[in-house]
């Protein structure tokens, strides 16, 4: 079996994703212009701006960060400079997991030997992965804590769900959801929420075990809503939709860097591994994809149904002296505002109500979401 070795840190460093949809600066239609606007990024941002599996898709990245202030800094300079060649060439991003009306069918695969295998195992599946989400790393020392926190983390997630949730459209239709994306995901056969793991070396088993067995041809096929990073030495949430706006983004990795630290903390101070049913975790991110900010949600000490406000209101204020350590406390205060507010899921059924105006709807919020 071969070694996969966790590359450690010693601090809870930083580094975040956003996979950002392309847009046709007239029709609103997504477009498949990752190509283009790759041919004018400077060498210097090359590596951290990336494309992804669809050509509709952009993925801007941070580098390693200390705190969310400097996130905040990283990604304003560089959406800036993807914003200026966007309107060069006629073209908007869109922050939103789904594109209220463009068709999977007329988007175009990266043409790379790794996604074109992916499509070529996963077939429909893949073709159908229209879809844009936010992920957080976070640095950890070991590999045994980051499965540790992975699996106390889980029973966050919905709520972490809730807070971003902004794919309520699909294909031109209203799903009654307010997190589409989060069933695409489920529909892949290594996402959704990962399974119950003890340590490095079961975790380690589990993937040599499905590439030996050609269930997945490299780690990288695990898509988890969180999942270790071994390269990285991170524990990396992958549950969140992605949020219409930067000051969104950062609010949810303040949200995350605390989680993890609080859970760390606990590990390394000696705590009894709480056994939240796995039931219940699916029970509620299954609540949060479906009512979006209005969801109500179980307390998993409890049973209590909660609404999801209350629950941010309370975990913001338990994480307070966390976040004034970390250097996020204004961040991380600003997520008791989202949670108030109607979410980006909302926004987009609202606009679209108003004037019954599709592409108006995602022309303006392409415009509220510039920085």
């Amino acid at each position: 079996m071969a070694k996969l070795e966790f590359h450690s840190n010693p601090t809870l460093t930083l580094g975040v994703e956003l996979e950002l949809g392309i847009c046709d600066g007239q029709t609103m239609h997504l477009i498949s212009g990752c190509n283009s606007l790759l041919e004018q990024i400077p060498d210097e941002l090359r590596a951290t701006i990336k494309p992804e599996l669809m050509q509709c898709c952009i993925e801007v990245i941070t580098g390693v960060c200390n705190n969310v202030g400097e996130v905040r800094e990283d990604l304003r300079g560089k959406l800036k400079r993807v914003q200026d060649l966007t309107d060069s060439l006629d073209m908007r991003l869109w922050w939103g997991s789904t594109h209220p009306f463009s068709r999977w069918e007329s988007q175009d695969v990266t043409p790379t030997e790794r996604y074109l295998s992916l499509v070529e195992l996963l077939q429909e599946l893949a073709r159908r992965l229209i879809t844009f989400g936010l992920h957080v790393h976070v640095g950890v020392d070991s590999g045994d804590k980051a499965v540790m926190i992975c699996d106390r983390i889980m029973q966050h997630l919905p709520t972490l769900l809730a807070l971003s949730t902004s794919s309520p459209f699909w294909q031109a239709r209203d799903t009654g959801l307010h997190s589409y994306r989060s069933k695409l995901m489920e529909g892949l056969p290594t996402a959704g929420l990962p399974t119950l793991m003890r340590n490095w070396s079961e975790y380690v088993w589990l993937v040599n075990h499905m590439i030996e067995t050609g269930f997945i041809n490299t780690i990288r096929e695990i898509w988890w809503d969180v999942r270790p990073h071994h390269n990285f030495g991170t524990v990396e949430v992958r549950v969140c939709d992605m949020p219409g706006d930067l000051d969104a983004v950062c609010g949810l990795t303040a949200l995350i860097q605390c989680l993890v630290k609080s859970l760390s903390d606990e590990i390394e101070e000696g705590t009894y591994q709480f056994d939240c049913h796995p039931m219940m975790v699916r029970q509620n991110k299954w609540r949060a994809a479906r009512f979006g900010r209005s969801a109500r949600l179980v307390n998993t000490r409890d049973y209590h149904v909660e609404p999801v406000e209350q629950i941010v209101c309370q975990m913001v204020d338990q994480l307070s002296d966390t976040a004034v350590d970390l250097g996020c406390a204004s961040e991380l205060s600003f997520v008791k505002q989202m949670a108030a507010r109607s979410g980006w899921s909302g926004i987009q059924r609202t606009l679209l109500e108003a004037n019954n105006n599709p592409v108006e709807m995602v022309r303006q919020l392409t415009e509220k979401s510039r920085v």
